[in-house]
C-alpha cells in the first residue's frame, strides 16, 4: 500500500512534535478577499433588504425569483414532504427525530430564587429566545439530520418562532430536509442561502424577519458572514472541519475503524481523521483496511484528500499516553474503542463528544443517538459545549431587597464603591442605610 493514503506518526520519533503541530494546524488566515465580498453582501441586504436578497439568490444559487415571497415554501409543503417520504425515511426520520427530542429534554433548565438570612430575594428567570434562525446547507450536501440537531433543541427550549435558511440551487431541494423541519417544529422555510441568508436572519428584511440567534453550520462564506454578524445576533459558534480521534487497544475489528475515519473524512477535503493506538501490528491492520476499503466507497476522492491532507495513524507508547494526546487535541469526535473504555472516561477532559467501545460509531451520534450533532472543532473543546437547550434559553438576574436586607447589603456595597472612588455607587447605596447621606 502506499504510505501516501495516510500519514503514520510516531510518539517516539524525534520529529514526532513537528509532525503533530504540521497536522493540527488549521488555516486560520483570515482570506481578505472571501471576508471583503462577504461584508459587501451583508451590507447591501441591511440596506436594501429583499431586492439585495433576491438579487444575491438569483445569482449564485442560479434561480429566478421575481419576488422575495417566493423563496419561502408554505408551511403546508413541509408535512406533504413528510408524508410523501417512503416509509423507511419516515420511520428513520420520526425515530431520530424522537430520541433528539427525548435527550434534550432533560436539558432544559426552570427558573429558581430562594431568600437569604436577611430577607432579600435572589433568584434566576430562564426564558427562551423570541426567534432564531437556523442555516442549513443545500449546496454539496443536504443534511436534515442537521435540521433535527439544530431545531429541536430549540423548539424544546420554548423558542418564540424558529425560521430555516436553506440554499435551493437551480430549485432543486432535498425533500427529507422539509420533512425534517416538519418533524422538528420549523415555523418558516426560506429557499436562500450563502451570506445573504446570514444577513437577512441577522439584519431582517421585509420578508425575512431578524432573529436573536443564528446557529447551523455552512461554507466558508456562511462562517465569514457569522463572524461579522456576530454582536448584532448571538449565534451558536464557527465550526471548523469536522475532526474525529479513535482510540484503539488493538481489541476492535480494523475494518469497523477504517471506516470510522472515512465517515468523518468524507465530509470535504479539509476534515480530519485520526487513529491513536500502542499496538503497532493493529495499526497496520487498519492501514491495510484503508487501502482494501477506499476504493469501494463513492466519495472515495474526497476521502482520500482528507486522509492525505490532514489525517493519521499515530503509534503510541500506551493508552495513558493516547489519553493525554487526546486531551491535547480536544477532537470534535472521541472513539474510545477499547475492551474498557469506562476504565478511561474520567481521564477525558476535552471532547466535544465521546463514543464508548467499539459498538459505538461516531455515524450513530451524527444521527440518531440522541444528543446534538454540533459539537465544538479545532480545539475548541477546551472551552466549549455541544449544541443544547441551554443555547436557546437566556437567564437573567433577580434581586429584591427587604428593607433590613437592603442596610446590611448596602453597607457592604458602599464600602467596595468608595474602594473604587465611584462615590455615585456608594451615595446610592448609602440612601437605603444612612438617610443622613442625602
Amino acid at each position: 500500500m502506499s504510505v501516501a493514503l495516510i500519514k503514520l506518526l510516531d510518539t517516539r520519533a524525534s520529529d514526532f512534535e513537528a509532525r503533530l503541530g504540521a497536522l493540527l494546524a488549521v488555516q486560520v488566515g483570515i482570506d481578505r478577499r472571501l471576508e471583503q465580498a462577504v461584508a459587501e453582501i451583508l451590507a447591501k441586504v441591511r440596506e436594501t433588504g429583499d431586492p439585495a436578497l433576491v438579487d444575491y439568490t438569483n445569482r449564485f444559487d442560479r434561480r429566478q425569483i421575481a419576488d422575495a415571497a417566493e423563496l419561502e415554501i408554505p408551511h403546508a409543503e413541509l408535512g406533504a414532504a413528510l408524508g410523501a417520504l417512503p416509509d423507511a425515511q419516515r420511520v428513520a426520520l420520526a425515530a431520530a427525530a424522537e430520541r433528539v427530542r427525548e435527550f434534550h429534554l432533560r436539558q432544559k433548565q426552570e427558573s429558581w430564587d430562594y431568600h437569604d438570612a436577611h430577607g432579600n430575594r435572589l433568584g434566576q428567570r430562564v426564558t427562551a429566545l423570541d426567534r432564531v434562525g437556523i442555516y442549513v446547507p443545500g449546496g454539496k450536501a443536504s443534511y436534515p439530520s442537521s435540521v433535527l440537531m439544530n431545531a429541536i433543541p430549540a423548539r424544546v427550549a420554548g423558542v418564540g418562532e424558529i425560521l430555516m435558511t436553506v440554499p435551493a440551487p437551480d430549485g432543486a431541494l432535498n425533500p427529507m430536509v422539509l420533512a425534517a423541519a416538519a418533524l422538528a417544529g420549523v415555523d418558516r422555510v426560506f429557499t436562500t442561502g450563502g451570506a445573504q441568508a446570514i444577513a437577512a436572519l441577522a439584519f431582517g428584511t421585509a420578508t425575512v424577519p431578524a432573529v436573536d440567534k443564528i446557529v447551523g453550520p455552512g461554507n466558508a462564506y456562511v462562517a465569514a458572514a457569522k463572524r461579522q454578524v456576530f454582536g448584532h445576533v448571538g449565534l451558536d459558534m464557527v465550526a471548523g472541519p469536522s475532526e474525529v480521534l479513535v482510540i484503539c487497544d488493538g481489541s476492535a475489528d480494523p475494518d469497523w475503524i477504517a471506516m470510522d475515519l472515512f465517515s468523518q473524512a468524507e465530509h470535504d477535503e479539509q476534515a480530519q481523521a485520526i487513529l491513536l493506538t500502542p499496538d503497532a501490528d493493529f495499526r497496520a491492520r487498519v492501514e491495510a483496511s484503508i487501502a482494501r476499503l477506499l476504493p469501494t466507497l463513492e466519495r472515495r476522492d474526497i476521502i482520500a484528500a482528507a486522509l492525505a491532507g490532514r489525517g493519521a495513524l499515530i503509534l503510541v507508547r500506551d493508552l495513558d499516553e493516547a489519553i493525554a494526546l487526546a486531551n491535547r487535541i480536544a477532537p470534535e469526535h472521541l472513539e474510545l474503542a477499547v475492551a474498557d473504555p469506562e476504565r478511561w472516561l474520567a481521564d477525558v477532559r476535552h471532547a466535544g463528544a465521546i463514543f464508548l467501545g467499539c459498538h459505538t460509531p461516531e455515524a450513530i451520534g451524527d444521527y440518531c443517538a440522541g444528543p446534538s450533532h454540533v459539537l465544538p472543532t479545532s480545539a475548541t473543546a477546551r472551552f466549549s459545549s455541544p449544541l443544547g437547550v441551554y443555547d436557546f434559553q437566556k437567564r437573567t438576574s433577580i434581586i429584591q431587597c427587604s428593607p433590613a436586607g437592603a442596610a446590611v447589603l448596602a453597607a457592604t456595597a458602599s464600602v467596595l464603591a468608595r474602594g473604587e472612588s465611584l462615590t455615585a455607587h456608594a451615595r446610592s447605596a448609602e440612601y437605603r442605610f444612612k438617610p443622613e447621606s442625602r
